[in-house]
């Protein structure tokens, strides 16, 4: 049996949200302030369960990366990647370094874009299923999630599509909140962290 373990990446194996870090670095106090005071109405709309978390994150992002082209998006995750070791939690790190030496498959499973996801993970040799913006032809961000919001049980959907033979695989999951869940239930062995 092939063993699996797989990390939620924000509040998991980071201590902050990487999405907050990223938008900080991306746009700067004031545009990011002027941003989520536009958003605010959306944000209550969606807690209040009248949008779906898909269609928020699209609104979101579109806000503020909506004809950035996906060199410039790519170039900001790169320089934020860069950053991203003072907010990992050494603790969950050494957890996910374990699995990778000792052989298991590793994946960071998550909500957050792969843009700047993967330039980290790649040094460490981890794979990464996580929500994907979407491009137009001229190579630009359309606002748009290319994918389904890498969210509750889109994890396990994206699980599922990379491990498709479930009896195959002795799996662990690692996670921290709500959009865990699923995945963590899926899991032989699921532990919030």
């Amino acid at each position: 049996m092939i063993k699996v373990a797989t990390f939620d990446f924000d509040g998991t194996l980071t201590r902050h949200d990487s999405l907050w870090m990223f938008m900080r670095f991306s746009q700067g106090k004031t545009k990011l302030a002027a941003g989520l005071a536009l958003f605010a109405p959306v944000y209550l709309l969606y807690r209040a369960g009248g949008m779906s978390n898909h269609r928020a994150k699209e609104v979101f992002f579109s806000l503020f990366f909506k004809g950035w082209t996906l060199q410039k998006f790519d170039g900001y995750c790169r320089l934020f990647s860069e950053s991203m070791e003072k907010n990992i939690r050494r603790e969950v790190m050494d957890m996910l370094l374990e699995h990778r030496d000792r052989g298991d498959m590793v994946f960071i499973v998550s909500a957050s874009f792969e843009n700047w996801i993967k330039p980290w993970a790649e040094t460490l040799g981890i794979e990464v299923l996580a929500t994907q913006a979407d491009v137009d032809v001229n190579g630009k961000l359309t606002g748009k999630l290319k994918s389904p919001n890498c969210y509750g049980a889109e994890k396990v959907k994206r699980l599922e599509a990379v491990l498709p033979d479930r009896k195959e695989y002795y799996i662990y999951a690692y996670g921290n909140s709500r959009g865990d869940r699923e995945m963590i239930d899926y899991a032989d062995e699921g532990r919030y962290v």
